[in-house]
């Protein structure tokens, strides 16, 4: 392989063990239907049509009998599916890295993690975090400074308001090396609800690469509704007479 394309080459793990109880669908909402494809897919695409993607892999609970039907009805040639997830993200990621390790991808090579329930990612934003952090020595995440007033709660009222002043809200993916990234799960326990946080503890700090208010995490009902709206609005730019 050219060294160029050494130098663009990725991995990505996509923890899927979670129930997405708060949607209430009745299953996993990785497999909620938007314009009739699963949400699932619609976020494999955005990776699959960015330059440098090599082996990745979705970590699905060890029960789960429907992302093999997925992936043999809309094909995603460089994920494969991993039957390890655990309780938490962290047990989930770390599962991933370890299968990634298992195929034979090594330890300096850069992995996005990111959340399958992102599925407006675009690969432009990709493509924004690849350029940030390729040449980077700890890595990044995809982020948005804080827009709103931020109030801290005191039994149900406010209880004060906090300076919203250098604080963002994190978003996936997350893109380290893979060694550094297990390494740092591994030490920072099972407590963590991202993998900048673990990094965070292993005494590194993660570049902020400015991303969209669009990337959200499909958590509630209503959020699917917007997710929906939002994927039948590119769909029709994207099919519109010029």
């Amino acid at each position: 392989m050219a060294a160029d394309n050494l130098k663009r080459r990725f991995h990505v793990v996509i923890p899927c063990a979670g129930s997405g109880s708060r949607v209430s669908i009745g299953l996993p909402k990785q497999y909620a239907l938007l314009n009739g494809v699963p949400m699932v897919v619609h976020t494999l695409r955005v990776f699959q049509s960015v330059k440098g993607l090599a082996q990745s892999v979705l970590v699905v609970a060890p029960e789960d009998l429907v992302m093999g039907d997925v992936l043999r009805q809309w094909p995603q040639s460089e994920f494969f599916v991993s039957h390890t997830g655990g309780a938490t993200r962290a047990q989930s990621v770390l599962a991933g890295l370890n299968a990634l390790i298992d195929k034979g991808v090594g330890l300096d090579e850069w992995v996005l993690v990111h959340d399958a329930a992102r599925c407006l990612l675009t690969p432009e934003l990709v493509e924004k975090l690849l350029l940030a952090c390729f040449e980077d020595p700890v890595g990044g995440l995809l982020a948005l400074p804080l827009p709103d007033t931020l109030k801290e709660e005191s039994h149900g009222r406010v209880g004060k308001t906090l300076d919203r002043s250098g604080k963002w809200l994190a978003q996936t993916p997350q893109m380290f090396r893979l060694g550094l990234l297990r390494q740092a799960l591994v030490s920072a326990g099972q407590s963590v609800t991202d993998e900048a946080s673990a990094i965070e503890h292993a005494g590194f700090s993660p570049l902020l690469v400015p991303s969209a208010a669009f990337n959200f995490k499909v958590t509630y009902a209503e959020d699917l509704q917007m997710a929906q709206a939002i994927l039948s609005d590119r769909s029709r730019s994207t099919h519109s007479p010029t």
